[in-house]
């Protein structure tokens, strides 16, 4: 396939001043080359962030007669001068010698050292025009040559900070070509930059590069998670309002919960974006366009489609006369990232009627999280001021769950009658009253043992999650539940599972892994449990917050129906926290004719942790003291014994 360069010049002319079926043709720039792919794992070892990205996307406008139809711009090499408008002159010194002899045997060492960073030879030269591309296209939207544009650049940028690079990003893209309009090219005119950023990643390295510039708005909506997701911390939290002369031209959207999907990204369009939008008034808008919110992407977890991107896309194209410069960031489903591709270069080039979404309505959540931002930056934008209706945001999906079985044999078509009677049911409660206090009262009638492996075998430590607070190594305080009755029984147990260490940072307890049992049982493997008798209210908010989520919600995650399905199938995962770290519900049989219950990984996750997709990792010592201290006051071990049990879970491979 050649590189897109060799025919830019043809496409370029063309397009100038034509017009397609009588209708004045916006001229719409495409930036691609091949030479992007070139960065890969040093060796060619399966990675998310991989060549056929820009390949697919790239293949797909041209199967449509899409990309014919556009501007095709050779690729451009960013200049040190202008990567250096937001990064240090060490960061981009260190960028451009990566590809050198003198590197070759350090690029490991220097990936290592980094967050979720590979290199090999052709990396810097990917970087080096991925950023470039980004800045000739914004130039050229900027001078009106182009009416909008579309950079299919790899490594992406947004995660990469001043002087660090993180998240399969080495120099941020999006930065560059704002700061270059801003302070290199005066004469455009261009005063005032809104960058959206749609990636299900916070855009944490372009938020710090204008924290205190007034003249760009930075509007992020990601997974937050209360600072689990990645980016970890509170860098993309709703508090995070920038400083100085910049204070208010921060704004994050973060959602606490995944499966989000196309009406809850509209909902956040219609009531925070395009309101301060409208406000401010942007010269230009550059787009930080990953698509790993996309509906099936294996890092994501949300549910965009291409609809859904369109009509955001549609909306962004009422500001700044339509000049918008989209810059791809992630996306790691080939498929999804294709056609939400192509439905957003279609809606540059005007030529497609946007069709209706299938969603109707919001997560609850979704709400929660659009009213505590309008209040937050209401201060600086007046158009938030005003409340939500209790009509609107009383309109609002239920949280289905999602069956799965310990049963091999179990047939898809089995699975999937079961799943449509947990619709049925959730349908049904749901039409009635939805008061918080109705089905509190429900599952607060029914008793559960929730069986815990982790820190919470210690009995002060699990009482952060029923009656709030913190103990010693725990970096954040727990809300506690709303019931907050101690627990009314507490009894010890050893099960077939087995216990492992993963994951590689916590926000609760830093750096280190945390306690997973592997779902399935295993008449070889031992853990220890400690089982509280609590209620199934109790267990719900337990459930929440173990998974970052908020107690304070108008429906249950785990209802008395998926109850009745994990006691007679093993296991379910509740969709609300089925992309979470500890998704699936595991019943692991009954004491005194009570159901035990405990929360761990799904299988395809404990699968990851197997073949090394995810990462093993031993506990921080704060963590494992919690455990220590657990077994040991449970009278399970001795101090020392402890020890042995926690250093061997750790040690041992899966």
């Amino acid at each position: 396939m050649a590189m897109a360069g060799e025919s830019s010049r043809k496409n370029y002319d063309k397009m100038d001043g034509d017009e397609v079926a009588g209708k004045s043709q916006r001229k719409v720039g495409l930036v691609y080359d091949d030479t992007m792919c070139k960065h890969d794992t040093p060796d060619g070892e399966d990675h998310p962030e991989f060549p056929n990205r820009i390949r697919v996307i790239w293949e797909m406008l041209q199967l449509a007669g899409v990309s014919q139809r556009c501007v095709v711009l050779g690729s451009n090499k960013a200049d040190d001068k202008h990567l250096q408008l937001v990064h240090t002159k060490d960061h981009v010194n260190l960028v451009r010698t990566l590809s050198t002899k003198q590197k070759d045997y350090q690029r490991n060492k220097i990936a290592l050292e980094l967050s979720s960073i590979y290199l090999n030879g052709s990396s810097s030269e990917a970087a080096y025009l991925a950023a470039g591309s980004v800045v000739k296209l914004a130039e050229k939207v900027a001078q009106g040559e182009l009416d909008s544009g579309f950079a299919i650049v790899r490594p992406p940028g947004h995660h990469a900070e001043t002087d660090e690079a993180m998240g399969f990003c080495l120099f941020n893209n999006v930065a560059v070509a704002a700061s270059y309009l801003l302070n290199e090219r005066p004469d455009l005119g261009v005063n005032k930059i809104l960058i959206v950023d749609w990636d299900v990643h916070h855009g944490n390295g372009t938020q710090k590069m204008f924290w205190k510039d007034p003249r760009v708005l930075f509007f992020s909506v990601h997974r937050h998670e209360y600072g689990s997701f990645y980016a970890p911390g509170d860098d993309g939290d709703y508090n995070m309002v920038g400083e100085g002369p910049g204070e208010g031209f921060n704004i994050n959207v973060p959602w606490d919960q995944g499966q989000c999907g196309d009406a809850d990204y509209l909902a956040a369009w219609d009531h925070i974006f395009v309101p301060v939008a409208r406000e401010f008034n942007p010269d230009i808008i550059l787009l930080s366009a990953g698509f790993d919110a996309a509906i099936g992407d294996p890092l994501g977890g949300c549910r965009v489609t291409p609809y859904g991107y369109s009509a955001m896309l549609k909306k962004l194209m009422e500001f700044a006369d339509g000049k918008i410069v989209m810059a791809l960031e992630g996306g790691y489903n080939l498929d999804s990232i294709a056609k939400s591709s192509l439905a957003c270069v279609q809606v540059l080039l005007e030529d497609k009627e946007i069709q209706a979404s299938s969603e109707t309505y919001p997560f609850e959540s979704t709400w929660r999280v659009i009213q505590a931002v309008r209040k937050r930056l209401c201060a600086y934008w007046p158009s938030l001021a005003d409340e939500l209706s209790w009509k609107l945001i009383n309109q609002k999906r239920p949280t289905p769950i999602i069956l799965i079985s310990n049963s091999d044999s179990e047939t898809e078509d089995d699975a999937q009658g079961l799943l449509d009677q947990m619709s049925k049911l959730s349908i049904e409660n749901h039409q009635v009253d939805t008061a918080r206090t109705s089905w509190r009262a429900d599952l607060a009638k029914v008793d559960v043992w929730y069986a815990s492996f982790g820190s919470n075998m210690w009995k002060p430590r699990f009482l952060c999650y029923i009656q709030g607070g913190q103990v010693d190594g725990l970096k954040r305080a727990c809300v506690g539940s709303i019931d907050k009755s101690p627990p009314k029984e507490i009894v010890w147990k050893t099960f077939a599972h087995r216990l492992f260490f993963g994951r590689e940072h916590t926000a609760r307890w830093g750096a280190g892994g945390v306690a997973f049992a592997n779902p399935l049982a295993n008449p070889n493997n031992e853990i220890h449990m400690c089982l509280y008798r609590i209620t199934l209210e109790q267990f719900n908010d337990v459930l929440r917050q173990e998974n970052a989520l908020s107690v304070d919600t108008d429906f249950p995650v785990f209802d008395l129906a998926a109850l009745q399905l994990t006691e007679n199938k093993g296991a379910v995962i509740p969709e609300a926290v089925s992309d979470s770290w500890y998704g699936s519900v595991v019943c692991l049989g009954k004491e005194c004719d009570i159901p035990i219950l405990t929360m761990t990984c799904t299988h395809s996750v404990s699968e990851k942790f197997k073949s090394g997709e995810f990462p093993l990792r031993p506990p921080a010592k704060a963590y494992a003291y919690t455990l220590i201290r657990g077994l040991v006051e449970g009278g399970r071990f001795s101090e020392e014994e402890a020890e042995a049990y926690i250093g061997e879970a750790a040690s041992k491979p899966l």
